[in-house]
């Protein structure tokens, strides 16, 4: 078996190859977009090759068209007569982790299965999942999330503007990375909490902002929360990526939790979306963040799929 970086020539085949994935998501209209935007690369594919040159295994990352490193593992894909599809799926995982960490990345990429609502019910879906989570395991990403995805439409309607809050639409970077601080303190957010313990407040801050800045969606959609009085109440970056609007992030101060605001600031970043054409609005939370789940279901909120998460710790 030979296990190399992806050519340029190879992409047909590598296409032909994730298309058999029974829970793959990425088509072949989204493989090739990506590709041509740059978001997937060669040198951020890797295959593997049996002794008569077929391919029969992949794994594929995806990162932003201007970055040097890649941010997530798309599709991981083992076929189903190999042996030991774990051992073969760690070691593409492997190669392509040490590449990458060779060019100077400086952490692991996560590893992203979309899947839908109630997934655990169907078997044919948990032995697909549980020989990549055996890889992922494996490959070092061994901290597991799991989020719950929403999705907005138009039908859902939007709620009233806030009588409560005034939104500030022309809030400087360093407001953000202000607002970023406070929020982060008992957070529920899974992703912020480990951030917090491994690299602290500053450098989660600066890491946020520089990720949300790095999204296609336009950084004067972003608000900043006060009260009348001037108090700080949170914000919301209402955003986009290469497939849909999407509500980025949003928080409350610790102080002012409990309150409601969330809804009111969930609200404002959808009205943002929809009056720049939105038909479709995509959020997620950690299902564990109970408290911004039920925030989503009252804005009628769809929930869609669900999102297993596995990382480096």
């Amino acid at each position: 078996m030979r296990v190399r970086q992806a050519f340029e020539a190879d992409h047909e085949r590598v296409l032909s190859l994730i298309l058999r994935d029974p829970i793959g998501w990425v088509d072949a209209q989204r493989y090739t977009r990506d590709v041509a935007s740059g978001s997937y690369r060669a040198n951020r594919i890797w295959i593997a090759e049996d002794d008569t040159g077929c391919m029969v295994a992949c794994a594929v990352w995806w990162g932003f068209c201007e970055s040097e490193h890649p941010l997530i593992l798309d599709c991981l894909y083992v076929d189903r007569l190999e042996a030991d599809r774990i051992a073969l799926g760690a070691k593409l995982l492997r190669a392509g982790q040490t590449a990458f960490l060779s060019k100077g990345a400086q952490d692991l990429p996560r590893y992203d299965i979309l899947l839908k609502p109630g997934w655990r019910g169907d078997s044919g879906v948990r032995t697909e999942v549980e020989w990549r989570r055996a890889a992922a395991q494996s490959a070092d990403l061994t901290v597991e999330g799991e989020r719950l995805r929403y999705e907005w439409t138009p039908d859902a309607g939007l709620e009233p503007s806030s009588l409560r809050l005034l939104f500030s639409p022309d809030a400087d970077d360093n407001v953000f990375l202000d607002a970023f601080r406070r929020v982060a303190v008992g957070s529920l957010d899974q992703e912020t909490r480990r951030d917090l313990m491994s690299v602290g407040l500053e450098r989660h801050a600066r890491q946020t902002l520089a990720c949300y800045r790095g999204m296609p969606g336009s950084r004067a959609w972003w608000r900043v929360a006060h009260l009348a009085d001037g108090t700080l109440v949170g914000f919301t970056i209402p955003s986009a990526n290469e497939d849909n609007p999407v509500i980025g992030y949003l928080g409350v101060v610790p102080e002012l939790r409990g309150h409601g605001y969330a809804g009111e600031l969930l609200a404002e970043a959808t009205r943002i979306l929809a009056a720049h054409g939105a038909e479709r609005i995509r959020a997620d939370t950690d299902t564990t963040n109970l408290p911004m789940a039920a925030t989503f279901e009252r804005a009628r909120y769809r929930l869609f799929g669900v999102r297993l998460v596995f990382s480096a710790p």
